[in-house]
């Protein structure tokens, strides 16, 4: 059943013939996902307090009407489903590990992709913001003395690099079970992930220790089952399990999509009551990236992605050829290829993103790195001053601030990615 579904998923894009694989609709992930990053970040300028500096803080409040919907509809429908993406493509390229890999070498190869760039920008949100009185000296101090423990005051979107962190950190561990396990040992794990989504709900709504948490025991009966680890397995699941036809994948797909999306977003709206100030927590408890709705939407975002083809190559070698260097946009480049899938390609023609999609794929990670430099001061063009009253409509702003972002960062990112040494601080 593996090579029958190897074989079939060479008409998405799936290479070999070198050591790196490369999957064409995986570049378009990683274009998409993250602009819907900024997408976020930019929403969340229009329920922040005045003191959030671009990112939402513990403390939310909403001006009036048109802002509860539309930060529901951008931020809650289209954008939460940006980080499961990145951790969902993450395991899709690197589970299982190449045979004869082990776990120094692989935690190595990994860890001088991301590291480098990350104590890089790490250094850089405490230190630059200096510059222009975008934070106090005590402040800048302070972050610096805690980087060892977290990110900094000014970079809350890195908080994503720890779990893609601990993502690395399991896939040796977990990457021998899942050779060997059926499709069904994996769908008895899936199911155990599903209930664990449920657990933010419970310790909500109903009692805040769960299944053994007690004040000496932080870890739930399910706690080795749940989180990202979930999104490792589904990806391998999806790549080596789910044998569907296009016309399948895009109807489930779609259905999945939208279902997760539209109570996403449903549930900041429902909470989002204009006026007076709302605990962020209880007004985006169902934003959690490993919650049922966000789960379901991402699984039908990403087959949807799995069903776009790319621009046939006359062979694997050529479609190797033409990929370009190697940038960790959150996701790794190198996962190992199966032999059977060799054996198939050899006789068949591949598909590649095209080249414009490839090489912004290429510069995602130091994007994503850097974009809360600029996101922040193009917000406050924007909005000019108020929220409730912006210069540009809320429903036109948020996604011309997340583009204009993103085209910013994917020029800076381009011009810096000339520099000898750049995949030491950009990744690529």
């Amino acid at each position: 059943m593996k090579n029958q579904i190897i074989a079939n998923n060479m008409k998405t894009g799936v290479h070999c013939g070198t050591p790196r694989e490369h999957v064409a609709f995986v570049d378009y992930i990683r274009v998409i996902a993250c602009f819907l990053v900024m997408l976020v970040h930019a929403s969340e300028n229009y329920y922040g307090t005045e003191n959030a500096v671009g990112l939402a803080s513990n403390l939310s409040q909403l001006a009036n009407e048109s802002n509860r919907f539309w930060v529901a509809f951008y931020d809650g429908f289209c954008g939460r489903i940006s980080v499961p993406l990145f951790m969902i493509v993450s395991a899709f390229l690197l589970v299982p590990m190449k045979p004869g890999v082990g776990m120094g070498q692989f935690y190595r190869r990994r860890f001088l992709r991301i590291l480098p760039p990350m104590a890089c920008f790490f250094l850089l949100y405490s230190l630059l913001p200096l510059a222009w009185g975008g934070m106090s000296w005590e402040q800048s101090l302070a972050d610096l003395k805690m980087l060892p423990f977290n990110f900094p005051s000014m970079a809350g979107h890195l908080w994503f690099m720890y779990p893609l962190i601990s993502l690395y950190l399991i896939i040796p561990v977990v990457s021998p079970w899942l050779e060997r396990a059926s499709a069904k040992d994996e769908r008895i794990f899936l199911g155990i992930f599903a209930l664990s989504t449920f657990i933010p709900w419970i310790h909500r709504f109903i009692t805040p220790e769960l299944w053994g948490e007690c004040f000496w025991n932080g870890f739930t009966m399910l706690w080795y089952c749940s989180g990202y680890l979930g999104y490792l397995v589904m990806a391998h699941y999806i790549r080596f399990h789910i044998d569907w036809s296009r016309r399948r994948k895009i109807v489930v797909g779609l259905v999945c999509w939208l279902v997760g999306a539209a109570f996403t977003g449903w549930a900041f709206w429902y909470k989002g009551v204009p006026g007076g100030p709302i605990d962020t927590p209880a007004l985006e408890w169902a934003w959690e990236f490993c919650m049922p709705n966000v789960v379901i939407a991402s699984f039908g975002a990403f087959l949807l992605f799995s069903c776009i083809g790319g621009v046939p190559v006359a062979s694997c070698d050529a479609s190797a050829a033409s990929v370009s260097g190697s940038c960790d946009s959150a996701a790794a480049c190198d996962a190992p290829v199966p032999a059977a899938a060799c054996d198939a390609s050899a006789a068949a023609s591949g598909t590649r993103a095209p080249k414009f999609i490839s090489e912004i794929s290429r510069l995602t990670f130091g994007m994503y790195l850097m974009h809360m430099f600029y996101l922040s001061p193009i917000a406050r063009l924007f909005i000019g001053g108020s929220v409730a009253d912006p210069l540009v409509p809320v429903w036109l702003a948020i996604p011309c601030i997340a583009a204009l972002t993103y085209i910013c960062c994917a020029l800076t990112t381009k011009l810096l990615s000339f520099l000898p040494g750049s995949r030491y601080f950009i990744g690529c």
